[in-house]
């Protein structure tokens, strides 16, 4: 399904201006900006752009449309609402102003007009979009046994009818016939409609109802959305104590129309232009506020756009008392990493810290988050709480231990760092980043060099397309003396990672110690044209100037002095 293309404003009535000179320039100038904040994803500046020009020109279709998708991206329905109903006023029709015009019926429980505008507008839209839009106009205009035939008549092909059942079940048990809705949602030849998280819940929900406890916990353990999703866990809890929970799931047609958007929402995620999963997200959300799937789903689609503020106002409408809001504050903290505001992300990460001091997963994040601003003894304290929270020892623990010996690594502390390699190794053997880390500081130690080798050579099977891996291999080679050797590995590494300085510092190494030297100077000058630290650039410049066997020979001279 696609959405011909359509984007933002409201008009402001009463701005006109004859045309001018001033006038053209003026319209040419807030036209051309609109355009360029659409093709960008920056829809506040886009909505704010296209205004300007629409209170020159408020009858330009294409504008109209533009003006209309970027109310509807920033969440300002309310306004997409009254553009829409000028669109279709100056006959400018267009699926997303339909669609608009249906969610101002659904919100004014006015399904008679609803049913009538999808009549008209049934050619503009997707099938799947239509019938599930159909069936819940018929569920909120009162005509039940209408509403679970027309579900009923999704047959082809077989998506459409997996998609009617699930919302068929939905409408029956919000009806109240739970034992029809775990019918329905059981599907068939016992292919359960478990389509995606909220139908977890949903089912769930009904079982709880029918006093299905151990059936509804199942279901809730055997899928692997519940490890960090706390809505999920805490229901899986009153499942396993045998405790009731009301069907709230669906409470009303409206309801069913934001399950509808965001049905449409989480097929499109993903998709090469989420612009489609942005809109019916924002429907989703407005017709169902406290719909949170909603919010997450649009809060991932706005980073996923590099639209970080409206990504962290989006999670910040997750009430504090909701089982998601630790994953929306967590959600917060990558977005705020995203922007490149790594202080502000650690401010929200401390306060969980404090309000949530059991959780290990926020105290794993904050360590990361030290980590990538090299802040590596605060980062080293976080993952050792996190470690320390962690009673139950399994494989998905490498990455704790692996992450808190970098931090041991870099703040000099190698002994500890080595343990923490090999508790990881012992949790998941077979880690390239634990194994390569591990050699590649063996080689820099230059101890133990037999075993790094062995360590560096799992490391490139198991990811043999990664850069850095593959010159841990080549300059394990370099480090022995096999100089030709190292050649080939390091330089498919520079290949592989061809922006490196590092990467691009060591092949110009190799080459030196091959008798490659003019390649090597090539190589010298090309890393640090890729911007290394200080005094990683000093380093190369002296190799520049007096080549690299005069350089060791004096940092072997000035060890030998220091000692």
């Amino acid at each position: 399904m696609r959405i011909r293309p359509i984007f933002n404003l409201v008009m402001a009535a009463g701005l006109l201006i004859s045309p001018s000179a001033t006038f053209a320039e003026g319209l040419a100038g807030a036209y051309l900006s609109a355009n360029h904040a659409n093709v960008t994803n920056d829809y506040v500046a886009a909505a704010d752009f296209y205004s300007k020009a629409l209170a020159q020109d408020p009858t330009d279709a294409f504008m109209l449309q533009n003006a209309l998708l970027s109310y509807v991206a920033i969440g300002e329905l309310d306004k997409a609402i009254e553009l829409a109903r000028e669109i279709t006023k100056l006959d400018f029709r267009s699926q997303l102003s339909d669609l608009i015009i249906i969610v101002s019926n659904v919100q004014d429980k006015d399904f008679k007009s609803e049913l009538k505008l999808l009549e008209e507008a049934k050619d503009r839209l997707s099938p799947l979009l239509y019938d599930l839009l159909k069936g819940w106009a018929l569920v909120g205009s009162g005509d039940m046994s209408a509403a679970t035939k027309h579900f009923d008549s999704m047959i082809k092909p077989d998506a459409l009818r997996v998609f009617g059942q699930y919302h068929k079940a939905l409408a029956v048990a919000m009806a109240g016939d739970f034992e029809l809705a775990d019918k329905i949602m059981q599907g068939d030849s016992g292919n359960a409609l478990h389509l995606n998280r909220s139908s977890l819940i949903a089912h769930a929900q009904i079982l709880s109802q029918l006093e299905k406890f151990d059936e509804a916990a199942a279901i809730l353990a055997g899928n692997s959305v519940g490890a960090t999703d706390q809505q999920i866990s805490d229901l899986y809890d009153k499942m396993k104590s045998k405790q009731s929970v009301p069907f709230d799931f669906i409470k009303s047609a409206q309801d069913g129309v934001s399950e509808t958007f965001l049905t449409l929402a989480s097929v499109l995620s993903g998709e090469e232009d989420e612009r489609f999963s942005l809109i019916y997200a924002r429907m989703a959300e407005f017709l169902g506020p406290k719909n949170i799937q909603s919010l997450l789903l649009l809060a991932n689609t706005l980073r996923g756009q590099e639209q970080y503020d409206l990504a962290t106002q989006v999670l910040a409408k997750v009430p504090t008392d909701h089982p998601m809001y630790l994953n929306a504050e967590l959600s917060r903290a990558d977005t705020l990493v995203d922007a490149g505001k790594p202080q502000a992300a650690i401010a929200v990460l401390q306060r969980l810290a404090a309000s949530s001091p059991d959780v290990a997963r926020v105290h794993m994040i904050l360590g990361d988050v030290y980590s990538g601003e090299k802040q590596f003894r605060k980062a080293n304290k976080a993952y050792t709480v996190a470690i320390e929270l962690l009673k139950k020892e399994n494989a998905a623990q490498w990455f704790l231990y692996y992450a808190r010996g970098v931090s041991y690594e870099r703040l000099d502390e190698w002994d500890k760092a080595e343990a923490d390699f090999r508790k990881s190794l012992e949790l998941s053997p077979n880690q390239p980043s634990t194994l390569n880390y591990l050699g590649y500081s063996l080689v820099e130690k230059g101890i133990k060099l037999e075993e790094a080798q062995e360590l560096i050579e799992r490391a490139v099977k198991g990811r043999p397309n990664d850069g850095f891996i593959t010159d841990s291999l080549g300059w394990l080679l370099y480090r022995i003396g096999k100089f030709d050797e190292a050649v080939a590995p390091m330089e498919k590494a520079v290949e592989l990672t061809p922006n490196d300085p590092i990467i691009n510092d060591h092949l110009g190494d190799v080459y030196w110690k091959a008798n490659r030297i003019r390649e090597a100077r090539f190589q010298w000058r090309r890393a640090l044209s890729f911007g290394p630290e200080e005094k990683d650039a000093e380093r190369i410049r002296r190799k520049l100037e007096v080549g690299l066997d005069e350089v060791l020979t004096s940092e072997k001279a000035a060890i030998t002095n220091a000692n």
